[in-house]
């Protein structure tokens, strides 16, 4: 009986101990196992801080990387500064915004997001401008968030308004059949004063008569990247005019006879500005095709409708005040196409830097990741990403870069090209689009 009850119990708890024993030292295993993939990881993410740690302290200029996705063999040819402590100095520049009282909560966003990513280490001045007052607690919050002086202009009236000229009733027809015709912003009165005014009256401001460049920042922005560099001291250094990081199609409905204006304009000023074919006239009427996409709107005009997303431009103010950009401006101002059509700033700017600069004066700085709803860009190399600290995906669907809608490819093909570097035998060679 002993025996049996003996059999019986190790029958019983046998079983049991062995399936304990076998969790036990799987449980052993799983642990190790973790450990193992935690030390990979651990390794892995040692390793990736160390190749980026020096770039991103920002104390040196690595050398190109074949991954870039630049057409500038060098951005600038000098080391990056050390942001720890480190003075830098500044361009004879300033930071503007055209904003209202109402968009202070999309200001402020716009500004954390520009301090954080490249004024906080440069501190250029902050300049606002506006139609109406600014209220105390506009001045206030933009202030306390600026890392530079701030400074408030009031934009007279003469240089906003509709001008005494327009038909007011040929005006009042145009503006109901737009909005009629569901055109954007076609039934606004107010856009239409901030075009006229970003394209001919925004650089005659005095408060900018001291500086020779500028940024425009508009609220609801975002910067998705650290700046690798000062984007104004690029463009002293380099000799450029204008900077853009979007380019894209314009709605033809808005500017239905912008181009039969420049074509006129083009017709009077022959000999006195620069020639078709050393100009980037191409880039504004290549209707070709580029890769594998054709112009993803036909035009009923030469003008193929490219043009540069202004929301976001760099610019030389002594361009802007320059006779000839004054002339293109006031000719086109004197159609009324501000008011009997909808042109925006962004296609007038584009036509006259692409009209009045040589294409080697216009730069796309394409390793400043940005975005403004719905379009955003961010460079599309990996390492570059992880060097400034992108919060982006190249793939996004919000990246516009390489999209049918872009014209960047038409910019790469008809502006200043796009430069590839390939590793043939142990040597860079350079490859031009």
């Amino acid at each position: 009986m002993a025996n049996k009850g003996l059999l019986y119990a190790l029958g019983i708890f046998l079983p049991l101990w062995t399936f304990l024993i076998c969790i036990f030292f799987k449980q052993i295993f799983l642990i190790h196992k973790s450990q193992n993939i935690d030390n990979s990881y651990t390794y892995l993410s040692q390793r990736a801080k160390e190749q980026y740690d020096s770039s991103r302290r920002r104390n040196y200029l690595p050398d190109l990387k074949l991954s870039r996705n630049s057409y500038e063999d060098y951005t600038l040819d000098y080391r990056r500064q050390d942001e720890f402590g480190c003075f830098y100095q500044r361009e004879n520049a300033t930071i503007l915004m055209l904003v209202r009282n109402s968009e202070l909560e999309g200001a402020l966003d716009s500004m954390r997001s520009l301090e954080d990513r490249f004024n906080k280490r440069y501190r250029y001045d902050w300049t606002f401008l506006n139609d109406v007052p600014f209220d105390q607690e506009f001045i206030e919050a933009t202030t306390a968030m600026a890392s530079g002086k701030t400074q408030y202009a009031l934009i007279p009236p003469a240089d906003w308004n509709r001008p005494q000229w327009i038909n007011e009733t040929l005006f009042e027809a145009r503006l109901h059949e737009m909005e009629t015709e569901g055109v954007l912003y076609g039934g606004s009165r107010s856009y239409r004063n901030m075009c006229r005014f970003n394209s001919g009256f925004f650089f005659k401001q005095s408060i900018l008569n001291n500086y020779d460049y500028y940024f425009r920042v508009e609220p609801n922005v975002e910067y998705y990247c650290d700046f690798p560099y000062d984007p104004f001291r690029v463009m002293r250094l380099k000799g450029k005019k204008y900077g853009f990081v979007i380019s894209l199609y314009e709605y033809e409905e808005t500017i239905p006879t912008l181009w039969n204006v420049v074509e006129e304009y083009l017709e009077t000023n022959e000999g006195k500005i620069l020639s078709k074919e050393d100009s980037a006239y191409a880039f504004l009427t290549d209707s070709n095709l580029v890769g594998k996409y054709y112009p993803v709107v036909e035009a009923n005009s030469d003008y193929n409708l490219c043009h540069f997303w202004s929301n976001f431009e760099i610019g030389d103010l002594n361009f802007f005040r320059s006779d000839e950009y004054k002339t293109f401006f006031e000719t086109l101002d004197s159609k009324g196409g501000f008011y009997y059509e909808r042109w925006g700033d962004a296609p007038v700017h584009s036509i006259g830097v692409s009209l009045l600069l040589r294409p080697d004066e216009i730069i796309h700085f394409d390793e400043l990741g940005y975005f403004h709803s719905p379009f955003g860009t961010c460079p599309a190399s990996h390492a570059v990403r992880l060097d400034q600290r992108c919060r982006c995906k190249s793939d996004d669907v919000s990246v516009i870069d390489i999209e049918p809608h872009s014209c960047l490819m038409r910019w790469w093909k008809n502006g200043s090209g796009k430069h590839f570097l390939k590793e043939v035998q142990g040597k860079n060679f350079e490859y031009v689009l």
